[in-house]
C-alpha cells in the first residue's frame, strides 16, 4: 500500500465512532474464527395482523420467464431463479433480494407466494440475501404482503422468523446511518407480526436514539441525500400505519414516529421542485424512492401534518419566486462518521426556470467501485469551482471520504446567501461564493481567497434537454431565453459534453459550460 493510500485511509478512519470500530472488529473476529452458529428457532404461536399498502411500487418483476428489471437492467432466469445472481453488480443482487416487487401494481397473491416459496426453498444457498440490509427490507416487504393477503403458512413464517433473528444478531452498528435505521424499522414489523417483545424493545431503543440523531432540526435526514430522505420517510410512515391499525403495545413510540414524520415531510416539501423532482445532490437519482407526491399523499392519509419550515441544519437553501427556483448547498459533508453517500460538491447549486431544470447536478448512475463512480462524486461533476484540478473533499473507494471541506463565514438573508470553504487549504487558498437573487436575475460571485495564480474553473452543467447555445466572448445565450454574462479576470468560456445520470445505468449526453478565470468571477444569469 503506497503512502497516498495510507493517508487516505487514516483520514477516513479518523472520523469513525468507537462503536463502529468495535463492531467491525467484533463481527470480523466472531465470523472468521468462532463461526457464529445460526440457531433454527421454533415458530411461536401468534395472531395475524392487518395491512393496507398505500404506495404502489414500480414494476420490477416482469412476470415472463421469471424476468426482473432493476436499475434499468433486465434479466430473465427462465425456470430457476438464482437469488445470488451477481452479473450486474451487488446493488442489482440486493434489489432482487429486497422483494419490493411484491407491492407493484400487477402483483397477484399467487405469484407473490410462489416467489416467496422459491426463496424459502433456496434459503440454505443465499449469500447477499442473508446480509442484514437485504433482510431488513425483505422482512418488511414479506410482512406487509403476507398480512395484506392474510397468508399464514408455517414454512414461510418459520424462515421469516429465523431471518429476523439473524438480523437481531447482526445489527449494522459498524455502519450506523440509514442501515441501522432500516434494521430498526424491520424489527418493528417483525415484532408486530410475531408479537415478539424482544424485537420490539430493541427496535424502539434504536429508533429513539437514531431518529434523534439522524433527523436534523430542519427535518432533513443527516446523510443529506434527498433520495435517501424519501426512502427513510417512507419507512417511518409505514411504521406509523403499522402501529395505528394493529393495536398491540401502547406507549410513546407512535408519537415519536409522528413527530419525525411531520418534520421530514415538511423538509421534503421545502426542497422538492414545483415539477415534482428532488434535487439530485449527493447520492440521489430518480425512480428509486417513492416520489415526493406519493409520500405527501401517504402522510395525509395516515394523519401526518406538513408545516412550513426554514432550511437550516441540512446545509441546503432554497430561493423561489414565480420565475425560478434556486437550490444551494452551503453545508458540510455529513454525517462525519458515515459520509458514504456524500459528494465533493460544496457551494454547488441547481436552478429550475419556469418549472423546468436548467442547471443540474449530474446525479449517480452506479454504486460500483469504479472510475464512473469516482467521476460522479468528484468536484468537477457539480456546479461549483475547481481549483488547480483538485477535489474540495477527498472522495474515494466508492463510499469513502478522507479530508473534507469545511464551510465557514456563512451569512444569509431573504435574497442572498454566501459562504467560504477551506477544501483547498492544502494549496493555500479558499473559495468564497455569494448567491444573490432578484425577480429575473441570479448572480453568483466567486472569489479565490489568497489567490496564488492557480488555475480555477467554474462548472455549469446543463440539463440534457438544453442543446442550443450561442457563445460569445463573455456571454452565453441558452435556448434564446436565458443569458449568462461573465465578468472577471482573464475569463475564458469552454463548452464540453458530460454524462448526465437519468438513473442507475442510464445516462444522457449533455452540455457542461466551463469558465476558467484567475482570482474572481461574477456570473449573471438573466431569466
Amino acid at each position: 500500500m503506497d503512502i497516498h493510500k495510507i493517508k487516505l485511509l487514516f483520514n477516513t478512519l479518523l472520523y469513525l465512532k468507537p462503536v463502529q470500530v468495535y463492531y467491525r472488529v467484533y463481527y470480523f473476529l466472531r465470523n472468521r474464527f468462532f463461526g457464529k452458529e445460526v440457531i433454527k428457532r421454533k415458530l411461536p404461536i401468534f395472531s395475524s395482523i392487518t395491512w393496507k399498502q398505500l404506495v404502489v411500487n414500480k414494476n420490477s418483476y416482469l412476470d415472463k420467464n421469471n424476468s426482473f428489471s432493476f436499475l434499468n437492467i433486465s434479466h430473465s432466469f427462465s425456470d430457476k431463479i438464482n437469488w445470488n445472481h451477481d452479473q450486474f453488480g451487488k446493488l442489482w443482487t440486493y434489489n432482487l433480494n429486497y422483494f419490493d416487487y411484491l407491492h407493484q401494481k400487477n402483483m397477484s397473491k399467487d405469484i407473490g407466494i410462489r416467489l416467496i416459496k422459491n426463496y424459502v426453498k433456496n434459503d440454505a444457498f443465499l449469500k447477499e440475501g442473508k446480509e442484514s440490509y437485504p433482510i431488513s427490507l425483505r422482512g418488511i416487504n414479506w410482512v406487509k404482503f403476507l398480512s395484506e393477503n392474510q397468508v399464514k403458512e408455517e414454512v414461510i413464517d418459520t424462515t421469516l422468523y429465523n431471518h429476523f433473528y439473524i438480523l437481531l444478531d447482526n445489527l449494522e452498528f459498524h455502519l450506523l446511518g440509514n442501515h441501522l435505521l432500516e434494521n430498526a424499522f424491520s424489527l418493528l414489523f417483525g415484532a408486530y407480526y410475531f408479537q415478539n417483545e424482544k424485537f420490539y424493545y430493541k427496535s424502539k431503543e434504536i429508533l429513539i436514539s437514531e431518529l434523534k440523531e439522524q433527523i436534523l432540526n430542519d427535518g432533513g435526514h443527516f446523510e443529506l441525500s434527498p433520495m435517501y430522505h424519501q426512502i427513510i420517510l417512507y419507512k417511518v410512515l409505514d411504521c406509523i400505519q403499522l402501529i395505528k391499525i394493529n393495536k398491540w403495545i401502547n406507549d410513546d413510540l407512535l408519537m415519536l414516529l409522528e413527530d419525525n414524520a411531520s418534520k421530514m415531510t415538511s423538509w421534503l416539501n421545502e426542497v422538492t421542485f414545483e415539477n415534482g423532482d428532488i434535487p439530485c445532490v449527493n447520492d440521489s437519482t430518480f425512480n428509486i424512492a417513492p416520489t415526493s407526491e406519493e409520500l405527501f399523499n401517504y402522510a395525509d392519509q395516515i394523519g401526518v401534518t406538513t408545516k412550513k419550515i426554514v432550511l437550516s441544519d441540512s446545509g441546503y437553501r432554497k430561493f423561489r419566486n414565480n420565475k425560478f427556483e434556486l437550490f444551494v448547498d452551503v453545508g458540510n459533508v455529513g454525517p462525519s462518521y458515515q459520509p458514504g453517500h456524500a459528494h465533493s460538491d460544496t457551494l454547488s447549486f441547481i436552478l429550475h426556470v419556469n418549472n423546468k431544470p436548467v442547471f443540474v447536478d449530474t446525479g449517480v448512475s452506479t454504486y460500483e467501485k469504479n472510475q464512473k463512480r469516482q467521476t460522479e462524486r468528484q468536484t468537477s461533476a457539480h456546479n461549483t469551482v475547481v481549483i488547480n484540478s483538485e477535489d474540495q473533499t477527498q472522495v474515494w473507494g466508492g463510499f469513502r471520504v478522507a479530508k473534507r471541506a469545511q464551510v465557514k463565514n456563512l451569512k444569509e438573508g431573504v435574497d442572498f446567501v454566501e459562504a467560504e470553504h477551506d477544501g483547498y487549504k492544502k494549496i493555500g487558498v479558499s473559495h468564497f461564493r455569494r448567491f444573490s437573487i432578484d425577480k429575473s436575475l441570479v448572480q453568483i460571485k466567486d472569489i479565490i481567497v489568497n489567490d496564488s495564480n492557480y488555475n480555477q474553473t467554474a462548472y455549469f452543467h446543463l440539463h440534457p434537454s438544453l442543446k442550443n447555445l450561442i457563445i460569445n466572448d463573455y456571454s452565453i445565450i441558452i435556448e434564446n431565453n436565458i443569458t449568462m454574462i461573465f465578468t472577471g479576470t482573464n475569463v475564458i468560456i469552454h463548452k464540453e459534453l458530460y454524462e448526465y445520470a437519468v438513473g442507475f445505468n442510464k445516462i444522457k449526453k449533455a452540455i457542461v459550460i466551463k469558465v476558467t478565470f484567475e482570482s474572481n468571477l461574477e456570473t449573471s444569469i438573466k431569466l
